[in-house]
């Protein structure tokens, strides 16, 4: 990909993509421009998008997404709420000695902080083995039908070869 140096800061073509009005009546002429013929859906970004959140590979990663991070926000919730109101409830409770000055309120605090760190790594070792290799194979294989060469996230997707004309 290139960036459009003469269009929008933002505008980023394919090697390649002729320029929009490349094969067309200059933008002065007043006249409205035809859509370019011979572009497939497949090169149309929406297009793309919408045929990859059909697809059962897309459903499939976010399921495992969404059947990991929901259960587990929803009971460190519940956990974190509970250790709010349980100081309300139960003061007696959270202020009994458990060694020398340590009382449960500490305890449980601590347990939240332990909590936190035992969740990201859970997170990060689910996503690594169960989603992240689902996702990069959805990508491979939405690059190779676009030919537009693979995203490559952190470089562990080999570059394609480009092919002879």
């Amino acid at each position: 990909m290139e960036k459009d140096d003469e269009g929008d800061a933002g505008t980023v073509r394919l090697k390649g993509d002729p320029t929009p009005c490349e094969s067309h009546e200059p933008q002065g002429s007043g006249e409205p421009h035809a859509p370019h013929e011979g572009r497939e859906a497949a090169h149309d970004p929406s297009g793309v998008y919408r045929q990859v959140q059909r697809s059962a590979a897309f459903r499939e990663v976010r399921d495992r997404y969404r059947g990991f991070a929901f259960p587990v926000t929803v009971a460190f919730l519940c956990w974190y709420l509970g250790y709010l109101v349980l100081p309300a409830a139960a003061p007696q409770l959270m202020a009994r000695p458990v060694a020398g000055a340590i009382n449960v309120a500490m305890l449980l605090g601590l347990g939240q902080f332990a909590t936190t760190f035992l969740l990201t790594w859970a997170y990060a070792r689910h996503a690594r083995l169960r989603r992240d290799p689902a996702a990069l194979e959805l990508r491979w294989a939405v690059a190779l039908e676009n030919r537009q060469g693979p995203a490559r996230a952190g470089g562990r997707v080999p570059p394609m070869r480009e092919e002879a004309p």
